[in-house]
């Protein structure tokens, strides 16, 4: 059995496939098909600048799908990529945590405790449970309001409103 381009590209394809494993970002599952569709186009008999022109374009086109329209599908549901510090948590209710180690007072975000600051009198130390309004990072700090953020009002409490 004589080595041809093809099975260095299924391997190729194969190594990528199975280092997707470790990321889930869908990146390297789609240089590994594309790599898999190069080593049937090297079957033709394309020299390898050929091939490799071939890999750019399949890989071009696959990446960005993969990573834009597939990614997503698995994914949980209500997850966006980078939520946390992106204005995402803007706005939700969160009751203070203490830490045990250094009895520093926080919240927790999406499964990462963070380290809180009050934008109204800048305490850093509230009592645990208090409820909290996040507003916004300030490095690695949340900044909170003690307030109650405004709820928006629904269009059927609109309609069963009566009006004098």
């Amino acid at each position: 059995m004589d080595w041809n381009p093809a099975y260095s590209w299924l391997v190729i394809a194969l190594l990528l496939s199975l280092a997707e494993l470790t990321s889930g970002a869908m990146v390297l599952l789609a240089l590994g098909v594309a790599a898999a569709l190069t080593a049937l186009m090297s079957t033709f008999g394309l020299t390898l600048p050929w091939q490799l022109l071939t890999m750019g374009i399949f890989a071009g086109v696959l990446v960005p799908l993969g990573v834009m329209v597939i990614r997503p599908r698995f994914s949980p549901k209500g997850v966006a990529y980078g939520t946390t510090g992106t204005g995402v948590e803007k706005g939700r209710r969160y009751k203070t945590l203490t830490r045990d180690f250094d009895h520093a007072t926080g919240i927790n975000v999406n499964g990462d405790f963070y380290r809180l600051r009050v934008l109204e009198n800048g305490d850093t130390e509230l009592p645990t449970g208090t409820p909290v309004v996040f507003k916004r990072f300030e490095g690695t700090t949340a900044l909170v309001s003690l307030g109650q953020p405004a709820d928006p009002i629904s269009q059927d409490d609109i309609s069963q409103r009566k009006e004098p």
